[in-house]
């Protein structure tokens, strides 16, 4: 028993990693079906925000205070991969709608730049990033079940992620307004909605989440230029599987992959459990190709 609910735990750990990983690119993706492969990049870019910052609290401040770098850290993040984000966006992104291969060349190429922006600043090799004392250690349940402080703040961090797009989707006029250019862009433009601002806000947003996320990853182990690439295929995978746009469909996509990869993993290898996990998805999206949720709407198209 301790053995199963070890397993279920790693599924469950991995699963809200894809999905804070995945929640970014499923606002992108789903608003504005942009194929973006920088999306990785911001990931790096939240991650060394982290590491920033525990430099500089290091040099700094007193060591008394060094816990709280990685709260902060969470905000830079957010922040500096917002600004990115918008100013991408603003600078690339809007000229190259309803043009998919143009978009997913030009931000590949952008995904280039900004590794190699990053090999330039914090230098080629992997660095370390040291996680606050009170992430260290772990729970013990029944004496035989471990669960790590790391494991369970990224869970809990996830939770309170999607509780905020939830309200930013549902309660705000931002969030509306976004739901509106998702579902009919032209009737929600007719009606006075800014599909500009939207689509800058929406892709800044994103980003934002993705930062988020990087700065959770180097609670993993090391970072560098090239952290965004490893996860990126997973991050598709998952919005294409849950479904186009639907949050509720990216958290049961992100469930599935992430208990369905460990439990694979256990029984056969690391490489093989990929390729079952992979193989399993190919043929759900021949049954259904809009993915687990649909996107309810009058459009005949």
């Amino acid at each position: 028993m301790s053995l199963l609910l070890l397993q279920l735990f790693n599924g469950i750990s991995l699963s809200s990693i894809l999905l804070l990983i995945a929640l970014g690119l499923a606002i992108t993706f789903g608003l504005m079906n942009v194929i973006n492969m920088a999306h990785g990049e911001f990931i790096m870019i939240g991650a060394y925000m982290a590491y920033t910052i525990q430099q500089l609290f290091q040099k700094m401040l007193p060591s008394s205070v060094f816990g709280f770098y990685f709260v902060l850290s969470l905000f830079v993040a957010f922040g500096a991969a917002f600004v990115i984000g918008w100013l991408l966006e603003v600078l690339l992104i809007r000229y190259l709608y309803g043009r998919p291969l143009d978009s997913l060349l030009a931000t590949w190429g952008v995904s280039l730049v900004l590794q190699q922006l990053a090999r330039s600043i914090f230098g080629a090799p992997n660095v370390a990033v040291k996680a606050p004392a009170w992430l260290e250690g772990a729970i013990t349940v029944g004496g035989d079940l471990t669960l790590p402080y790391k494991r369970l703040f990224i869970i809990a961090l996830v939770v309170v992620c999607i509780l905020i797009i939830y309200l930013y989707l549902y309660h705000t006029r931002g969030g509306r307004s976004m739901q509106a250019v998702m579902q009919n862009r032209s009737m929600a433009s007719c009606l006075g909605i800014s599909t500009r601002r939207v689509d800058a806000q929406a892709f800044a947003f994103g980003s934002g989440m993705a930062g988020i996320a990087g700065c959770a990853l180097t609670l993993l182990g090391p970072i560098g230029p090239s952290i965004g690439t490893y996860y990126i295929v997973d991050a598709f995978m998952v919005v294409v599987l849950g479904g186009i746009g639907k949050l509720v469909g990216t958290v049961v996509g992100a469930l599935g992959i992430g208990v369905l990869n460990t439990a694979f993993e256990y029984t056969t290898s690391a490489t093989l459990g990929k390729v079952i996990v992979f193989t399993l998805m190919i043929a759900f999206l021949q049954w259904k190709p809009s993915g687990l949720v649909t996107m309810k709407s009058r459009a005949l198209d």
